[in-house]
């Protein structure tokens, strides 16, 4: 059944269903409290978004994520951002390094898309995180850390940053083993090109004796008790030497097979949450980590179109399958609104407008339903989980937003009753605001929108 517009509409019993199960969020201080309880004793909370710029997700996720800090005890917030550049926020929200002010602390994330973490949200979030932190002793700060891998030439920068002052023979044969990548000129995807296609031998076995070196280097400091400032500088290094093992494999991979190369990424992702776990957890006690990703990332993968078509597997379908109960999987959507985003990859933030989802998606579903902004429960099952056990339509915008092609470009089947624990839904949301941007993004509601060509990048 379609309405005069051609967009079919959503089934009346599924929107029967879903209004009867939605529970209303108002913004008050106990806008979270269903979720909270909900959460219950999960020690990972994996918080997705629809888009990678609509403020209203950032928020939430910054509003819900200090309740879990405050009255749960979270350690750390784990983002889908490189390692170094959320070191530097880390100690920023920590009370230490050089930075005076979070748009300092920020400065590092100049690759694209800068307005994913440069933005107005997390500056306030990261001000608030910081003066919590302040209070309380440096054992129980909660820290800020990054969990994607496109960093490969500053991470190796790092690593040799690091050892240069206390290891100056390591340092030498690390030099000489990232020396590897020189021909390359620090062209990362001219690397995999060359080295994938076989035109060129890999720096892969280079990578792999360099983490092997910086692993028994930290075990022999902690066996011989180093300070804590030293274990974290050690463990600082000893990640950013496994993001170059993990991105040489990644950008090796990316140009014979997309499934590969995005299960890389995603595996190196959920390494990386892992080794944040034992790094935060004392004994006795778990570390406690929020994640925020993009939906394509947080959500269930084995349950959606990536994995059963395209073999694809995602953060939120490892830490599943490892912690059971221990993880809680929370997916938020929208209908309309503005969003920040590029038309091209490399090009300029632009806030263009959202257009109203199409009827036969979950997202029409959820606006079908008259509700502005709820929860919507999913694993303690019930008439609305039943209904969304079967596969709908469901839209991911990325960086990049194609307003004219969304239909391929932007949508993929999913079964959201089983792809998340459950959803937050706002009908309308507006584009987060960048702290850089120049003529494409506009501060007004008359947000433009793009030419049809090939979006993609979550």
């Amino acid at each position: 059944m379609a309405d005069f517009t051609g967009r079919h509409r959503p089934d009346p019993a599924r929107v029967a269903a879903v209004r009867g199960a939605a529970e209303p969020l108002p913004e008050a201080d106990d806008e979270f409290d269903g979720l909270l309880r909900r959460i219950g004793n999960a020690r990972v909370v994996l918080m997705g978004e629809a888009t990678h710029g609509s403020a209203e997700f950032y928020e939430m996720r910054a509003r819900l994520t200090q309740r879990l800090v405050r009255e749960r005890g979270f350690d750390a917030v784990a983002v889908e951002g490189d390692w170094p550049d959320a070191w530097r926020v880390n100690r920023f929200v920590r009370g230490a390094g050089e930075d005076a002010t979070p748009g300092e602390a920020l400065a590092g994330f100049r690759r694209f898309p800068t307005w994913m973490w440069r933005n107005t949200a997390v500056v306030d979030f990261l001000v608030r995180l910081r003066d919590w932190n302040a209070a309380r002793p440096p054992a129980r700060r909660c820290g800020f850390y990054g969990l994607d891998l496109y960093s490969m030439n500053a991470s190796m920068e790092a690593v040799l940053a690091h050892v240069r002052g206390i290891d100056p023979l390591l340092a030498e044969r690390l030099r000489e083993r990232y020396a590897c990548f020189e021909p390359f000129g620090g062209d990362t995807r001219r690397y995999g090109l060359m080295t994938g296609l076989g035109d060129m031998p890999s720096c892969e076995a280079e990578v792999v004796a360099a983490l092997v070196d910086l692993e028994r280097r930290r075990a022999g400091a902690a066996a011989a008790g180093a300070s804590p400032e030293d274990a974290e500088a050690a463990f600082d290094a000893e990640q950013n030497a496994a993001l170059v093992r993990d991105a040489e494999r990644y950008y090796r991979t990316m140009y014979l097979s997309d499934v590969s190369s995005w299960n890389e990424r995603d595996g190196h992702m959920a390494r990386t949450l892992q080794a944040l776990e034992r790094h935060l957890s004392t004994p006795g006690r778990a570390a406690r980590i929020v994640v925020w990703a993009h939906n394509s990332h947080v959500g269930d993968a084995s349950v959606t179109e990536m994995g059963r078509e395209r073999g694809e597997h995602n953060i939120g379908q490892l830490v599943r399958e490892r912690l059971g109960d221990a993880a809680f999987l929370l997916g938020f959507t929208t209908h309309q609104g503005t969003v920040t985003a590029a038309s091209d990859w490399d090009g300029p933030a632009e806030r263009k407008r959202i257009r109203p989802s199409l009827g036969e998606s979950v997202e029409g579903l959820m606006h079908a339903t008259g509700l502005e902004r709820f929860l919507l429960p999913l694993a303690e099952g019930g008439p609305a989980a039943q209904a969304l056990r079967q596969p709908l339509l469901e839209r991911a915008i990325g960086v990049l937003y194609r307003p004219d092609s969304e239909r391929w470009s932007h949508y993929f089947h999913a079964e959201v009753a089983r792809q998340f624990d459950a959803l937050i839904h706002v009908d309308r949301t507006h584009a987060v605001v960048p702290l850089d941007f120049g003529d494409g993004w506009h501060r007004d509601e008359d947000a433009r929108e793009a030419p049809e060509t090939y979006p993609q990048g979550l």
